[in-house]
């Protein structure tokens, strides 16, 4: 297939676009990226995504599909001919998008809430992260069965979800000068961060640490400077 009939839309520090361009490099799939500034939002976002209004959207000859997780399995369903992503046995499947929502509803926003506040405040936050790497250190044991990702010997469909978050698991530590990646305790989860940026499909299009944190920084200060929702 043509480049020009795929498209991505996004913007580079987003952890959600980076799954598909994974997932499409995975399959080996040419796109076009096109980078939303996100202010104001484009109207073709607008068009593609009018109940979300949210990044990414793949648009793949005229059909826009939404929402990275949702993206992610289309891309393995439409391009059979590539490595698959989701794991054949309906109960490994099942495990996988288990701990993808787990992700993406309840690990993620901890960290994303680390931006909004300072000192003493980050600590349960951080206490909280800590104990759902745990968490995801023995999903890791059980889902790879003793291989180098959660999918196996390839990246599959739960290291696409976790691992595109890397970026800003290694800002938090950053930020907040506590590990979350340790040898000690995740020993598993260390080797599987390390071989998941090495990994071809992501090697080239993982985000800079620093330039994410400078990002980050900014992103926080504006997070602070908002007036509270009522």
């Amino acid at each position: 297939m043509a480049k020009n009939d795929v498209k991505l839309l996004g913007a580079w520090p987003s952890p959600f676009v980076l799954r598909a361009r994974v997932a499409l490099n995975i399959k080996s799939v040419k796109y076009e990226f096109l980078e939303e500034t996100m202010a104001p939002k484009s109207e073709l976002l607008l068009q593609s995504n009018p109940v979300y209004k949210k990044i990414p959207v793949l648009i793949h000859g005229d059909k826009p599909i939404c929402e990275s997780q949702v993206i992610v399995q289309y891309i393995d369903e439409a391009w059979t001919s590539g490595p698959s992503i989701l794991p054949s046995d309906p109960c490994d499947r099942a495990i996988h998008r288990f701990w993808a929502v787990y992700l993406d509803e309840t690990w993620f926003p901890t960290m994303k809430g680390l931006l909004a506040v300072q000192g003493e405040e980050r600590k349960p936050l951080m206490d909280q992260l800590s104990e759902g790497i745990v968490l995801l250190e023995e999903a890791f044991g059980k889902c790879s069965k003793g291989k180098a990702f959660f999918g196996g010997d390839g990246i599959g469909f739960l290291d696409i979800v976790f691992g595109c978050f890397l970026g800003w698991l290694r800002v938090s530590e950053k930020i907040t000068g506590l590990k979350l990646l340790d040898e000690a305790k995740t020993p598993r989860l260390v080797k599987w961060a390390e071989s998941f940026c090495a990994d071809a499909a992501v090697k080239g299009i993982m985000p800079e640490t620093n330039k994410l944190l400078e990002f980050a920084r900014a992103l926080a200060a504006k997070m602070r400077e908002a007036p509270p929702k009522n």
